[in-house]
């Protein structure tokens, strides 16, 4: 019985960590002037406490594997969702498509850029 409490208790933990996150990056964003959403800096909020060592991984680990595992089904209601507007996403197929394809060429150009001026031996200056 120990034992099951005690996973128990790790899943909890992880869930609220989460949580807490998710409502503090929530909170910062209203106090924004910008429109970022409360979501994207809760989990920047979280990557800088597991970055910096504030927060033991382990901790959020068991949440974390938990929604991993089961995030294909957690698309589900949104692929639905999109399906109520399938009239708007044929009428504007052509920019939705172009946009993705400009989009995702803008990706790989700056991330190859990005890896070769990484990956370049650094110069010396002479002495």
């Amino acid at each position: 019985m120990p034992a099951v409490l005690s996973a128990c208790w790790r899943y909890v933990r992880a869930f609220v960590i989460i949580y807490a996150a998710l409502y503090a990056g929530m909170g910062i964003s209203s106090l924004l002037p910008i429109t970022i959403p409360g979501s994207i800096i809760g989990m920047l909020l979280l990557f800088l406490l597991l970055a910096l060592q504030i927060m033991p991984v382990e901790w959020v680990k068991p949440g974390c594997h938990l929604l991993i595992r089961y995030m294909a089904l957690l698309f589900v209601p949104i692929s639905v969702g999109v399906m109520g507007y399938t009239d708007i996403l044929t009428e504007q197929f052509g920019p939705i498509v172009v946009s993705c394809i400009v989009s995702t060429f803008m990706v790989l150009l700056i991330v190859g850029l990005s890896a070769e001026r990484l990956q370049r031996p650094q110069e010396k200056p002479n002495e």
